[in-house]
């Protein structure tokens, strides 16, 4: 009898402390990389290409185990690298619906990357709890979010850099 009472609150105890011991959810967002100037939608530049290339080996290093990407050359583009690195399939997503996005990538666990635009990724930053910052400038293709979201609900926003290509 004891030894049942015993192992029932053992049980219990981990129940209630699970949630404290959970991995946080770890979100990664950037706006993709330099493009062509000219066409509806173009491609990256060799320096944006580099600079994909750089990101893959920043989150190389994370265990990165979804892609998101919108569906535009230039998002799929900067997400590739990494994507071939992990064996990975870049899944594409419409940033003219972000919650359905957003409230998929929350239910998912492990790193998880997502390539979007300067006029979307802080909007995205910003549904996730993460705190974006100033506007991303139509010039800037170095920043790179990284949003943890706790166990517990809390969530952390650290803006880091790509590195610039060579």
């Amino acid at each position: 009898m004891l030894r049942r009472q015993f192992l029932a609150a053992l049980a219990l105890t981990g129940l209630l402390l699970a949630p404290v011991f959970a991995a946080p959810n770890i979100i990664y967002l950037t706006r993709h990389a330099e493009k062509a100037a000219d066409g509806k939608d173009p491609d990256l530049t060799a320096q944006g290409q580099a600079r994909a290339r750089g990101l893959a080996v920043i989150l190389g290093k994370v265990g990165i185990k979804q892609i998101f990407s919108s569906a535009t050359n230039r998002t799929r583009q900067t997400a590739q690298p990494l994507a071939s690195q992990a064996g990975l399939d870049v899944q594409l997503y419409d940033p003219a619906k972000p919650a359905i996005v957003i409230d998929q990538i929350k239910a998912l666990t492990g790193p998880t990357l997502m390539v979007g635009h300067s006029n979307t990724v802080p909007d995205m930053v910003k549904m996730l709890g993460g705190a974006p910052g100033a506007p991303i400038g139509d010039d800037e293709f170095d920043r790179l979010y990284q949003v943890t979201i706790g166990a517990d609900g809390s969530v952390t926003t650290v803006q880091l850099t790509t590195l610039p290509a060579p």
